[in-house]
């Protein structure tokens, strides 16, 4: 398997997941969260404050090496995973919060992602350098707002381009995030040098687990009433913005001993997030 063919194949699933948000969702209901404060609040309080105490937990309570602990802090300091909103979908979530909630973290991470690491970095030894919201916002903006603004922007002047192509372009996104699935799967049979990036040890697996754990009963017992908005911030919490962690893992060569914790948690948290979903979805029946 032919790692950076993969890389190139996660942007361009990530890219048009993202433009189908901008195609298929109007201005207005992308800003709905904040027509909502307390929702609003309750939803920021959850991703952006309680994931990360959960992570300055365990980073107190294990006795971990500073590689995974670099790991898991920037997990904790990224929200906003471009993915949300179709795998909160998939559980059963609001498409329309989802999508919401993923845009108004992506552009919190501008100051929350700094923000964070600073305070991780003063508490726990990591094998990172600081980042300032500069670097944060460019990737974000590339790999997020990009896509959607083109989608926003071809909504608003030309909508009958939206109406031939909006549904195709929505298939072919869903069918290419099913073949992402497929190929990763693929990618830890054939790649021995993913396969050795998932080695990080019990004890980091076993933490991994518990943040995973953690996040989705944060997220579904403060979702609200609404069953979908407890699966909708329940997926938020969980899924870290994998690509802003990695890259900013990558601007040290130090960072770089945080990545397999990074991938190990992009694995276990996908597969453990599956039976909340089927779970949640049946509720819901």
């Amino acid at each position: 398997m032919d790692i950076p063919l993969l890389n190139h194949f996660i942007s361009l699933v990530v890219f048009s997941l993202m433009l189908t948000i901008g195609l298929t969702h109007p201005f207005g209901q992308l800003l709905s969260l904040w027509r909502q404060p307390e929702v609003l609040i309750r939803s920021l309080l959850t991703v952006i404050v309680l994931v990360p105490l959960v992570v300055v937990l365990l980073l107190w309570l294990f006795n971990l090496s500073p590689a995974v602990a670099t790991g898991l802090a920037l997990l904790a300091a990224a929200p906003g995973a471009p993915l949300t909103t179709k795998r909160a979908q998939m559980a059963g979530g609001d498409p329309f919060y989802s999508a919401s909630l993923q845009l108004t973290l992506a552009l919190g991470a501008i100051v929350i992602t700094p923000l964070i690491l600073a305070i991780l970095y003063a508490l726990f030894e990591l094998e990172t350098e600081r980042v300032t919201p500069l670097i944060v916002a460019g990737q974000v903006a590339q790999v997020t707002f990009l896509p959607v603004l083109i989608g926003l922007l071809v909504q608003r002047f030309a909508p009958k381009v939206v109406e031939v192509t909006g549904k195709p372009l929505v298939v072919f996104a869903n069918v290419l995030f099913i073949l992402l699935n497929v190929s990763l799967l693929v990618a830890l049979v054939l790649a021995p040098d993913l396969r050795m990036m998932l080695r990080v040890g019990w004890l980091a697996g076993a933490t991994i687990v518990i943040m995973v754990a953690a996040a989705l009963a944060i997220g579904h017992l403060l979702g609200g009433p609404s069953r979908a908005a407890r699966s909708s911030l329940a997926i938020a919490s969980v899924a870290r913005n994998i690509g802003l962690s990695l890259y900013i893992a990558t601007l040290s060569d130090a960072g770089q001993g945080a990545i397999p914790t990074i991938v190990a948690y992009t694995i276990l948290g996908g597969l453990l997030a599956v039976p909340y979903g089927v779970w949640n979805k049946r509720r819901m029946r």
